[in-house]
């Protein structure tokens, strides 16, 4: 081959590497530039956050945590609380459907506002749970594993009363992430043959739920005086066990041993475990995390993805006098 051959060849390699950086180059602006018009497309989103349970502590962590991504996101976020009117969230969400939202976000039980699913998806209007429960109409529900929760708590309440003594529950059958907590500890209790459930109670939550848990749970205590007649009190959630722990110490009971457990760990929660009380566990939920992985997930809808399930569950923690003070 001939030196200007060679030259030749080399000029057609240069025009051949030139034309492939040319198309990668092209390539790559034309990725960003799809990627950045996602981007403000996801920016204008209107997302409505809808729930009658805003007093509570867990609630508001997590709508903090799913506002505070959203404001990262660029999105206008409306947060209704119906306080504790369950029925009103079906016209607050037809209302926001009205309003030409992107998504709607719940925190209640779909089963209670099917006609507001219903509106929502009419209008193809996407629904989605934060800590709520599953529907057709929910495109994912973000949550904590609450079977898991439960069985943590009250084996560990079994263990520590040895498999036998008289127990009280409290629970809520009202909001599906709380009921399935109560079908499990009962599971779980009425696999101890020597222990017995002696009252089951719901509280009245529309003020957080700490002083009418107290009220009914110093009505328990009246009506089983004598010491030892309470082995320990099971909660499905934290304020009932705060109830719970003010009763008993308010009739001078806390030196009985009465084993009080909770779920969710909250601020209230971890200062009574940390003092090595009657009050000994909880499980901590990342509230943070379930706020946060709800507006990721609705983001990931919204530009375009599809889930291949429609329950997320964020970890959870047990939580006891040895770590109660951990950050």
């Amino acid at each position: 081959m001939g030196l200007q051959a060679i030259w030749n060849l080399g000029e057609v390699l240069d025009v051949i590497r030139n034309t492939i950086l040319t198309a990668a180059r092209r390539a790559l602006l034309a990725t960003v530039a799809t990627a950045f018009a996602a981007t403000a497309a996801l920016a204008a989103e209107k997302v409505a956050v809808i729930t009658p349970y805003l007093a509570q502590p867990g609630t508001q962590f997590y709508v903090d945590a799913f506002k505070a991504r959203a404001a990262e996101l660029g999105w206008d976020v409306n947060v209704i609380d119906t306080a504790g009117d369950v029925a009103a969230v079906i016209s607050r969400m037809e209302d926001v459907v009205n309003q030409g939202v992107d998504a709607i976000v719940i925190n209640v039980d779909p089963a209670q506002v099917g006609a507001g699913l219903q509106a929502a998806a009419d209008a193809k209007v996407p629904v989605f749970g934060m800590d709520a429960g599953t529907d057709p109409l929910i495109v994912a529900n973000v949550t904590s594993n609450g079977y898991a929760m439960a069985a943590e708590t009250s084996v560990y309440v079994a263990n520590r009363i040895g498999g036998k003594g008289n127990v009280v529950m409290f629970t809520f059958d009202p909001f599906p992430p709380v009921q399935v907590r109560g079908v499990i500890a009962k599971a779980v209790f009425g696999n101890f043959p020597d222990i017995k459930v002696i009252d089951n109670v719901t509280p009245d939550v529309s003020d957080g739920g700490i002083a009418d848990s107290r009220a009914k749970m110093e009505a328990i205590l009246a009506a089983n005086p004598e010491p030892g007649s309470i082995s320990a009190v099971w909660a499905a959630w934290d304020q009932p066990a705060l109830g719970a722990l003010q009763a008993i110490e308010a009739a001078g009971r806390q030196n009985e041993g009465i084993v009080i457990t909770g779920i969710d760990a909250n601020p209230q929660a971890r200062d009574a475990i940390a003092t090595g009380g009657n009050f000994e566990a909880s499980v901590a939920q990342d509230f943070a995390g379930i706020g946060r992985t709800t507006a990721d997930t609705v983001a990931y809808v919204l530009g375009g993805g599809t889930l291949k399930q429609n329950v997320v569950y964020v970890p959870t923690k047990l939580i006891t006098a040895a770590n109660a003070t951990d950050k």
